[in-house]
């Protein structure tokens, strides 16, 4: 094993697309950890969605070995992160497991919103920050431009940041240097009791659940003891290793190293992100700090699209979550769609994910219904209670007040969209808590705003007024008073369930209206007319009608009297009627998809 004194473990931090996968893709490359023949572009990426979003959704480590100019060598363990705000807290639990990171700053976009949130995240937990600029190679960098950017908005020292190029591979070995003589070793104790974090872990379906630690004291190894402190399980090792792509095996892992480990855990869902291990006959005197219980924070109801398949969707959520703590789900119905499953999920991007990892990996066509945020309502009798589900809104008479969940919005924009996205957040409810210039040409606003707001089409939409140079980070901050609303959608007279949501108040009206039209244009004709309507309770807000198919009954009555075609008219007219009663409305599947799948306006 490598001496304590030579480890460096690091991460890489950025905003979305600012090359952090590339460059961990150099740096595996001068490590030598895989054959050229055998390389691929993000390498530490392993879903397909990953690959062709291009983004980081399970956070991965790597040992990287390297000889110094000295001749000296060092273990370099990178903790791969991801970068969207969705996956804030493994991104926390990533960067407490290290003592140093690279903040990347694209040479062609400069500092945006989680650049900084990010290297906040780093100073909290005191990591020595390395300024790198990249993307030196293309036509548009400004490096003079972002190097002020990094002196003027992160307060870094302009000349300590390293210029490479991770597509090009120019200025890794510089890099390299920098890692071991700027970060530094970790401490700890190798004859202290035992006290590693959990910062990630994934299931295999041979050997169980892998969990990836980094120990901070004592020794690990194979055939210990050891205890989880936050539900006090516990467990014998069965083997230890570190990661050099493929699971690399050890004799044991000592203080400040980087690895894993396999203890016969079944499910990813008995393994807490940040809780601490230790040893269970010599356990440490306290876990480490900032753990928490990772909470859902949008929920909608899954589906399958033929209700034959209820059982392979069930099997899938289950393996599903093998993979994915982070996803809780329980039973659900609707009249209108059959049996499903009531989800929670940390934000948009997630349920987009788990959407596309069901359709791809386990073939399930589904459909998901409107994502709604969790609401608390207060009962006139006293009682407190959170609702996430339309189906669970209690009768307008109860309700005292409600509350929704708000968040702080960080946005970063040229200043020439300013005027655009400020109308965009006030439309969404946003109030403005402070506005800065972080120069001549960028602005940097901050808005308290309604979760559920942000749900639907606003990251789309700040994209599209700004041309794509906006960027956008928020943090979920407190409850606060909401006239909420339960809007019904009634077809033929009848509640449709599955179509309900919960909605601002004075927005119920626009909400409703669009529903209905889009129901119009999708529901089929039928022998009567079918009313499609939109209801806050018994008050009727927005209204769409679906036209008869209408049978020319006078078409026999040439000539005569004009009661005789009165007659048919009204016997034509009796039966619609009675038909109507008894009539029911078959929704098709691409009403729903019309209705939920696709973004607001």
């Amino acid at each position: 094993m490598i001496e304590t004194a030579r480890i460096r473990n690091f991460c890489i931090i950025a905003h979305i697309d600012h090359g952090k996968s590339t460059l961990a893709d150099r740096l595996i490359q001068k490590g030598r950890l895989v054959e050229d023949r055998d390389f691929q572009d993000q390498i530490l990426d392993n879903m397909d969605i990953e690959r062709e979003r291009g983004i980081t959704i399970k956070s991965q480590a790597v040992a990287i070995p390297y000889t110094a100019s000295d001749s000296r060598e060092y273990l370099l363990n990178l903790v791969d992160t991801p970068g969207h705000v969705d996956f804030t807290y493994e991104v926390s639990r990533a960067i407490s497991s290290c003592e140093g990171a690279l903040l990347l700053v694209d040479a062609t976009q400069g500092v945006q919103a989680q650049t900084l949130s990010n290297m906040y995240l780093a100073l909290e937990h005191n990591l020595e920050i390395v300024p790198v600029i990249n993307k030196i190679d293309m036509q548009a960098a400004d490096i003079p431009e972002t190097k002020r950017q990094i002196e003027h908005d992160l307060g870094l020292d302009p000349d300590d940041a390293l210029l490479v190029s991770a597509r090009e591979g120019t200025g890794i070995d510089e890099l390299f240097d920098a890692i071991v003589s700027r970060i530094p070793a970790p401490a700890g104790k190798r004859d202290a009791p035992l006290r590693a974090l959990i910062f990630d872990c994934h299931y295999d379906p041979y050997r169980g659940v892998i969990v990836h630690i980094r120990l901070f004291d004592g020794v690990l190894k194979r055939g210990m003891k050891i205890r989880f402190m936050y539900n006090a399980s516990e467990y014998e090792v069965e083997t230890v290793g570190l990661f050099k792509l493929a699971l690399i095996e050890t004799d044991e892992l000592s203080a400040g190293s980087v690895g894993y480990i396999i203890a016969g855990i079944k499910t990813v869902s008995d393994v807490r992100v940040g809780d601490t291990i230790t040893g269970a006959e010599r356990p440490c005197d306290a876990p480490l700090p900032g753990f928490r219980e990772v909470k859902p924070v949008v929920f909608s109801s899954i589906y399958p699209v033929d209700s034959n398949d209820y059982e392979e969707l069930k099997t899938s959520l289950e393996k599903l979550k093998l993979n994915d703590a982070s996803l809780v789900y329980e039973k659900d119905s609707s009249a209108a769609l059959g049996f499903g499953f009531r989800c929670g999920f940390l934000g948009l991007l997630h349920l987009e994910v788990i959407q596309e990892r069901l359709e791809r990996e386990f073939d399930q066509s589904v459909i998901f219904t409107a994502p709604s945020v969790k609401y608390l309502i207060r009962a006139r009798e006293g009682e407190e209670f959170f609702v996430d589900n339309p189906a669970d809104y209690p009768d307008e008479g109860r309700i005292e007040s409600a509350e929704e969940p708000y968040i702080r919005a960080s946005i970063i924009s040229p200043a020439t969209y300013l005027g655009n996205i400020m109308t965009l957040c006030m439309e969404k409810r946003g109030v403005q808590t402070n506005m800065s210039y972080l120069d001549e040409k960028r602005v940097e606003l901050i808005y308290d705003m309604p979760l559920a707001e942000v749900l639907f089409d606003f990251y789309d939409r700040l994209k599209s007024i700004s041309r794509g140079y906006a960027s956008f980070d928020y943090d979920i901050t407190e409850y606060k008073p909401t006239s909420l609303a339960k809007l019904d959608i009634l077809l033929n007279g009848k509640a449709v369930d599955a179509l309900s949501q919960l909605v601002f108040r004075d927005k119920a009206y626009d909400r409703a209206r669009v529903v209905c039209e889009r129901l119009r244009d999708e529901i089929p004709r039928q022998q009567f007319k079918i009313p499609i309507q939109g209801a806050l309770g018994s008050q009727i807000i927005a209204r769409e009608t679906v036209n008869a198919l209408r049978k020319d009954v006078l078409a026999k009555c040439y000539g005569g009297d004009i009661t005789r075609k009165r007659k048919l008219l009204e016997k034509q007219k009796e039966g619609k009627k009675r038909m109507k009663m008894v009539g029911d409305v078959e929704l098709p599947q691409s009403a729903f998809l019309a209705v939920l799948k696709t973004k607001d306006e």
